[in-house]
């Protein structure tokens, strides 16, 4: 009977709350000829959660870092269990430096210079696309003001 009366609660409580997926705005970019889907942080909140938690995340997909001032913004991966690299971005859009992160780890991943933006996609999704420090992120123009 508690299971059961426990598998409701859990049924009820996923129906009522969306995913943080569903709560986080989303934005289209590109890198050379590839689009990204890359959900938005764009306040604390959403900035410390990034992507702790998730057990996938589908090819193409990332999570878009907006910083209130460009720094040498660093990353960390503690509580995400997926293996991501990070890739850290000027003003324009520019990658300044690509960072491989392994899961559930506090080693500081850190931009080169000041960054006022992080992307955060699948493990070697650059590499294999061959993106490199230099390429332009299209689309970050359209990301929201940082709060």
């Amino acid at each position: 009977m508690h299971r059961r009366l426990f598998f409701l609660i859990v049924s009820a409580l996923v129906l009522i709350s969306p995913p943080l997926a569903a709560q986080l705005q989303g934005i289209d970019l590109t890198a050379g000829f590839y689009r990204i889907e890359a959900e938005v942080a764009a306040d604390d909140g959403k900035r410390m959660q990034g992507l702790m938690h998730r057990r996938s995340m589908p090819a193409n997909h990332g999570m878009l870092f907006v910083f209130t001032q460009a720094e040498r913004h660093c990353m960390w991966m503690r509580n995400t269990f997926l293996p991501l690299s990070v890739a850290f971005l000027d003003e324009e859009g520019r990658i300044l430096n690509i960072e491989d992160m392994q899961p559930q780890t506090d080693d500081n991943h850190c931009a080169a210079n000041a960054a006022r933006y992080a992307l955060e996609m699948n493990l070697g999704w650059f590499a294999g696309k061959g993106i490199k420090p230099g390429t332009r992120i299209g689309g970050i123009e359209k990301s929201p003001r940082p709060q």
